[in-house]
């Protein structure tokens, strides 16, 4: 493998993944650099070339690739002691448990070390069945929960759905949001559709899981009320709220975690991604009435390991101390702001800008949801060839994912932002010369 690095040889890279990975592993480009290198908000390939990564390996890395900071503490924690497993006592763990309940929402206390997202949803799921003694849940369509057989069941994205034997059991509403629709009446279709739910059944669930904002659906951010209309109509059935806060999570939406927005307290949250800044390291919480449930013996064998504590704990600190989330805040309006500038420039192009923090979503339209999605794949190859990394998602795949570092700069986004004008440019160019009747009509 050094001598690939060396040569820069990233076919022999993809040689090696078509010979040994599963084919459902993939990539996003046809030409994908080889990365080797990350400093901060900055990906280095093989060959030398920048770029500025503006999907931080899916809102993970917020504090920055390799930050020294917290690379500094995760090696000294490394030399000294790598591996316990939480049935030896150690501090690492019990200090990070402590640290998370000082800036959770007031309440949510209880935590429970694991190692991704898909393995907190699925404790917060089985305590909720533990706690209620119900087994069925909740979710809203188009959201992504994991990969486990249980947070598969409870996962609305049909493309994540790949295990042919789910039970089927989950209740999916309408999510408060669809294009043609005002934000009440999105609102009101997906409370009516909870409200027929919980006449009909009830009694059978044990949580509805939530996404603050869905991530991978495209972006989408309920409505200021929703939320609180959920809990009120969960807690007369005695339904518990999960809250995934995997992708939305520290600081990313410009609030430590993104239900602050909507001013409501679930009764479980979990968290991973930026917590660990790319050491895996994930958490449920919740308060202690609900975590008095789960009180048969249980273990994680690697959650809560003194290396990945120790990096949680630099990773708290440095949001803290380089004031990331109120960075997220402003940064994110400057990003937003700019990318409806362009959508003024290239209204045939751009549907709907979306987001909030650095969290934020630019919708492509094009004739059909295929082409709407190939136009996607050509800017993300364009602007990766200018030495910009974004990424893509949404139920059709075409939008374009902004979801940086949250120490990206000002200038880092003025960058971005002339580069992918001059892609969309050439891109309606392209377009229009290929229909010329179009021209006049598209813009």
């Amino acid at each position: 493998m050094s001598e690939i690095l060396k040569s820069g040889d990233a076919e022999q890279v993809l040689n090696l993944r078509g010979e040994y990975f599963y084919p459902c592993t993939q990539h996003f480009y046809r030409r994908p650099p080889l990365i080797v290198r990350g400093v901060m908000q900055y990906l280095y390939d093989a060959g030398g070339k920048r770029y500025t990564d503006f999907f931080a390996g899916v809102s993970v890395v917020a504090c920055g690739h390799c930050n020294p900071v917290i690379a500094e503490a995760s090696a000294t924690q490394l030399k000294r002691l790598q591996h316990t497993s939480t049935i030896y006592l150690t501090e690492p763990n019990a200090m990070l448990a402590e640290r998370l309940a000082e800036v959770l929402p007031e309440g949510l206390k209880r935590t429970f070390f694991v190692n991704s997202g898909t393995e907190a949803n699925e404790g917060a799921m089985l305590l909720a069945r533990r706690h209620t003694g119900h087994k069925h849940f909740i979710a809203l369509e188009h959201s992504l929960h994991g990969r486990s057989y249980l947070t598969m069941e409870v996962t609305g994205l049909a493309m994540w759905r790949s295990d042919p034997f789910l039970e089927g059991s989950t209740a999916f509403i309408p999510r408060p949001f669809q294009p043609g629709l005002t934000e009440e009446e999105a609102v009101q279709r997906s409370l009516e559709a909870l409200d027929r739910v919980l006449e009909q059944r009830g009694t059978e669930f044990a949580a509805m899981i939530v996404e603050p904002v869905q991530g991978n659906g495209g972006i989408i951010i309920p409505p200021a009320e929703y939320f609180h209309e959920v809990k009120k109509r969960l807690d007369r059935f005695g339904i518990l709220l999960i809250a995934d806060e995997i992708q939305t999570g520290f600081g990313r939406t410009g609030r430590m975690f993104a239900m602050e927005h909507f001013g409501v307290v679930p009764d479980i949250m979990t968290m991973a991604k930026a917590l660990g800044n790319g050491v895996p390291v994930a958490a449920f919480t919740t308060t202690d009435a609900i975590a008095a449930s789960m009180n048969q013996p249980s273990a994680s064998t690697f959650g809560g390991n003194p290396v990945a504590s120790v990096t949680a704990m630099a990773v708290l600190d440095y949001i803290r101390d380089a004031g990331l989330v109120s960075r997220s805040k402003l940064l994110g309006e400057t990003l937003q702001a700019g990318l409806l500038q362009l959508q003024q420039r290239h209204p045939s192009l751009i549907s709907e800008v979306r987001g909030c923090g650095l969290m934020i979503g630019v919708e492509l339209s094009g004739a059909s949801p295929e082409e709407s999605a190939q136009l996607v794949d050509r800017v993300l190859e364009e602007m990766k060839d200018r030495g910009f990394i974004i990424g893509k998602n949404g139920i059709h795949r075409n939008v374009l994912a902004f979801q940086p570092p949250l120490v990206i700069t000002g200038e880092d986004i003025r960058l971005m932002l002339d580069a992918l004008d001059q892609v969309l440019t050439v891109v309606r160019e392209e377009a229009n010369t290929t229909d010329p009747q179009s021209a006049g009509k598209r813009e």
